[in-house]
């Protein structure tokens, strides 16, 4: 009786083994590049709390090179590229970039200058604008307030986009917690600002009637 296969087994066998092991190359090279974003986006968001600028932008720039050569990586490998690691690294860069511009006070860059998939970067900006609450502190204990409050208006505007997007968290990459995160982040950003200036205000109430009281 005639085969019916037109492959052995051990034929088949043997290109899936080429397949995979090609498939897996390319995860583990991917998976380390992922990790080097990561790394380079969190060296960034440091320098930038730091004051410096030019650091923080060199990194931003290595990240991005990085996102360019993962995609190449995984250019045949589509199942790949949409993991969650791969994501996870596109939301770091994303993050850093933000941060860069929101302290900056320059434009967001939109998902296509940077370069990233919609859930990584709605989840991104939203990291950003909590990771701005820190620069907002520093800016209430130096007392500039007119920069605190810019910021805060920053964060509300990214606060205010967000909540329109009510998709599953499978659609989305788990942006409801990312937007819950934020609110609450902004509430006690407001609370802080609003204290600080009231407090402010009274000090300013009290130096007035004292120095009436010292001309009288």
């Amino acid at each position: 009786m005639q085969n019916i296969y037109t492959e052995s087994l051990e034929q088949i066998s043997s290109r899936l083994q080429i397949i995979l092991e090609e498939k897996h190359g390319a995860r583990e090279k991917a998976l380390k590049i992922a990790r080097d974003i990561i790394q380079m986006s969190s060296r960034s968001i440091r320098a930038m709390h730091r004051s410096e600028i030019q650091n923080a932008q060199e990194f931003c720039s290595k990240a991005r090179a990085a996102l360019d050569e993962i995609k190449t990586v995984l250019h045949s490998h589509p199942d790949l590229y949409y993991s969650g690691y791969v994501l996870d690294a596109q939301r770091e860069y994303v993050e850093a970039k933000t941060v860069l511009s929101l302290l900056s006070f320059r434009p967001i860059d939109s998902p296509e200058t940077l370069g990233v998939e919609a859930s990584a970067y709605l989840n991104g900006i939203a990291e950003a604008a909590s990771e701005v609450r820190r620069h907002l502190l520093d800016c209430l204990r130096e007392g500039r307030m007119e920069r605190a409050e810019a910021l805060l208006s920053s964060m509300d505007d990214i606060y205010d986009v967000l909540i329109l997007f009510d998709y599953p968290d499978a659609i989305t990459g788990g942006l409801r917690r990312s937007t819950d995160s934020l609110r609450a982040v902004l509430e006690r950003s407001r609370a802080d600002l609003t204290l600080t200036i009231t407090q402010a205000r009274l000090q300013f109430a009290i130096e007035q009637s004292f120095d009436e009281e010292t001309r009288l």
